[in-house]
């Protein structure tokens, strides 16, 4: 015990002299006398501002320079406890989906459930959100970049083409010359908007304001903003009341001829250019800034009077004190990969018109007269990418509001609603059709999420992690305590598997031999398979059939044992101290409750139509391709659905916290084994689709090998670049086996 104390202080000796350095999030040496304390900030924007501090405190009184690990050496000596992590956010709210994190059970969740106060973001967001009117002309740099010649090729030239056609209608009218003449100036405005500014004129009209003298003495009237206050007196103090300028010549406007004829030619056309070009802008995300700028020239400057309307340059609309209306320096911005409404990233509010078009294409053209069977599928296929976003919003929203079981009877039921969804409609849908290719596809769908999760979301954010920071490390035994449920897991789900492999009688149908006739000698078979129909009654339904019952069972079981584990019996391992808030109060969430609870419900109901859709339209695929129907589902119909999940991961370890990329990993995987696959066997004792829960060879050996790998590599408590290009390696090569694998039995 003695040489183990006079160690650990030697290393703590080591420490205080090798203190880090990195302020930007960079790599932190963990001592071995304590595990790794997250403290995460998160006061700013959160691929910004969020960074990870450790303190080590010791019985010295070194201080350190840089915030480090919190760890006290005398208790961590007698008590061999690891040091907890503390979390502080901006609200209880935020602390509280945080913390879900780090609990069993839980889909992690990377973006924020509550407003961020907006004086607390970066320079880059709060530009995101800027209303396009601020003059700067002395902070924007070269005008003439890449994406403003990109808008000139994009837009610029059909804009302004459609002013000058506009403007040429308006001048033939007569009455709307003024407004041909504001159509041929913006023309030339939208040919190359930026630096230039459009303002609203003021309309000098006499302001009268009332001079209060602090003795109340006098009270003198001021015209023309000209002082009239006697010379004997003190300073006036006064209080201007300027009478509304402008209001009699607005509803004079609304009364011209000359209006009526721009409302009635001009405008619309322009109203239909402008939405077209607001709806392509919006849609390729990056440039938005277009999009706002053809907003604001929709509903306002075209809607004021023409000679209220003055564009100039930004550093000449510095000398007028007009009101500025329209002000863009670029066109395209890559930031705007993190622009939110209410709360929801860009690309998944776009990404919403592809499920409606999904569902009017499936539902409308049955016959595929206009559409074919190859483009449906791609659609349906890509529609459950945005609807599985919602869901994993709507899940963590309700959890951060809730106590712990509400949290973990949401995560165990919504978050495995993507997925059961599709297998359920798949394996209805084969029954219907006597098709047993589907149920083969379930099977390949399910390997295809285990190996992904296993292999390719740890590997990948290994990857893009290492790029940043050179060695991530994390907590080895909380790492090993999701690898040894998912090793659990892994060998309950394959265990009928195994005891058909040992006691099965292997079938093999189309057997032929070199001549081409069934005589003796040496055969080539296809569709080997084991047999575990009705004719191998004793050895399925007397003994296979009743170990996927218990197993069944029990897999369920062990999920609710891993939940108490979490929450009562290990606890150290996960407890979570929330830190007091930076004082922000009245935080306000993106979604209540009762309005994540809606989504979710009208998430699923769309999940649902497009599942139908997909496995309606993936037998022409699987008939006609010459690609293994083991590929499709172990590649597209697997990985599809966790691509909001692997953007997750990949945002954790960017933020150097690759013990959450993991789990990322490891809670899709242990959901898949404990809770999916058991209600695939409940739902065949109801309703008999056929499923039998028996695998392929490669499905087994390719799924124990993964595991395996990955236990041995979370083994040292520390990840780099080579280790996930290891692992994304093992992953394509097994991809490659499927690839070239012959189809399965039934296909």
């Amino acid at each position: 015990m003695t040489a183990n104390v006079e160690t650990r202080r030697r290393k703590l000796d080591t420490d205080k002299q090798d203190s880090p350095e990195d302020h930007d999030g960079g790599h932190q040496p963990v001592s071995s006398c304590c595990d790794r304390i997250c403290v995460a900030h998160v006061h700013s924007e959160a691929s910004d501002a969020h960074t990870h501090s450790c303190v080590l405190q010791t019985s010295g009184s070194y201080t350190p320079k840089h915030p480090q690990r919190t760890c006290s050496f005398v208790e961590e000596i007698l008590d061999e406890n690891p040091c907890k992590t503390t979390i502080s956010a901006e609200n209880e709210v935020e602390a509280q989906k945080l913390a879900n994190n780090y609990k069993f059970g839980f889909r992690k969740w990377k973006s924020h459930v509550t407003e961020r106060p907006f004086e607390d973001r970066s320079e880059i967001v709060k530009e995101l959100y800027s209303e396009l009117n601020v003059i700067k002309p002395y902070s924007v740099g070269s005008l003439f970049t890449c994406g403003n010649v990109l808008y000139v090729f994009l837009f610029g030239w059909w804009i302004s083409l459609v002013y000058v056609f506009v403007g040429l209608l308006m001048f033939l009218t007569v009455f709307g010359i003024p407004y041909a003449k504001l159509c041929w100036r913006l023309s030339c405005y939208f040919l190359w908007p930026f630096g230039k500014s459009i303002e609203k004129a003021s309309v000098s009209v006499p302001a009268y304001s009332v001079k209060i003298l602090e003795d109340n003495s006098t009270l003198e009237a001021e015209e023309d903003g000209k002082p009239c206050s006697p010379l004997l007196l003190p300073t006036p103090v006064e209080e201007t009341i300027e009478e509304p300028t402008g209001s009699p010549q607005v509803d004079h406007y609304w009364r011209r001829t000359s209006t009526f004829a721009w409302l009635l030619v001009g405008y619309p056309l322009l109203a239909i250019t402008h939405s077209v070009l607001c709806l392509i802008s919006w849609l390729l995300v990056f440039t938005i800034p277009v999009a706002k700028m053809s907003a604001k020239t929709l509903h306002t400057i075209l809607l004021i009077p023409p000679e209220n309307v003055r564009i100039s340059q930004a550093t000449e609309a510095q000398q007028h004190e007009d009101k500025v209306i329209l002000c863009c320096y670029h066109a395209v911005n890559f930031y705007y990969y993190k622009y939110t409404v209410d709360g929801i990233n860009v690309f998944a509010v776009n990404l919403l018109l592809l499920v409606i078009v999904s569902l009017v294409i499936g539902y409308v053209d049955k016959s595929n007269q206009f559409v074919s069977s190859e483009v449906k599928f791609a659609t349906a296929v890509s529609s459950i990418i945005p609807l599985s976003y919602y869901i994993g919003m709507g899940i963590a929203s309700i959890s951060a509001q809730s106590n712990f079981a509400v949290g973990a009877v949401v995560n165990a039921t919504f978050g495995s609603i993507t997925e059961l969804t599709f297998y359920i409609t798949a394996l209805l849908r084969g029954h219907h059709q006597g098709n047993k290719c589907l149920q083969e596809i379930v099977k390949a769908a399910l390997t295809g999420t285990l190996l992904g999760c296993i292999l390719f979301i740890p590997g990948i954010c290994m990857i893009i992690g290492g790029l940043r920071h050179r060695e991530q490390r994390f907590n080895s035994r909380s790492a090993g305590v999701s690898s040894s449920l998912l090793f659990i897991s892994i060998g309950g789900v394959f265990a009928p598997t195994l005891f058909s492999k040992a006691y099965g009688n292997l079938v093999c149908e189309d057997c032929t031999n070199h001549t081409g006739t069934n005589s003796s000698g040496s055969f080539m078979c296809k569709n080997c398979h084991y047999d575990l129909s009705e004719n191998s009654y004793s050895l399925f339904h007397s003994h296979i059939e009743p170990l996927v019952y218990t197993i069944s069972v029990l897999l369920p079981i062990s999920y609710i044992i891993g939940l108490i584990f979490t929450l009562k019996t290990h606890s150290h391992i996960y407890d979570i101290h929330i830190g007091d808030g930076t004082g922000h109060l009245g935080t306000s969430v993106h979604w209540s409750r009762w309005r994540a609870l809606l989504i979710l419900i009208a998430a699923t109901v769309l999940m649902s139509a497009c599942a139908d859709l997909t496995t309606e339209h993936i037998q022409p695929i699987l008939s006609h391709s010459s690609i293994s129907q083991y590929f499709i589902g172990v590649t597209v119909l697997a990985m599809v659905p966790e691509i909001p999940e692997i953007v997750n991961g990949v945002q954790f370890a960017l933020q150097n916290t690759i013990s959450l990329s993991f789990e990322v990993g490891s809670c899709i995987a242990v959901q898949v084994c404990m809770i999916q696959i058991p209600i695939l066997v409940l739902f065949n004792i109801f309703y008999d689709v056929g499923f039998v829960l028996v695998f392929s060879d490669l499905h087994l050996w390719a799924s124990i090998f993964s595991v395996i790998l990955v236990n041995y590599i979370f083994m040292d408590g520390k990840s780099d670049y080579f280790q996930g290009t290891a692992l994304v390696v093992v992953y394509l090569i097994l991809l490659a086996l499927y690839f070239f694998a012959p189809s399965p039995a039934g296909c």
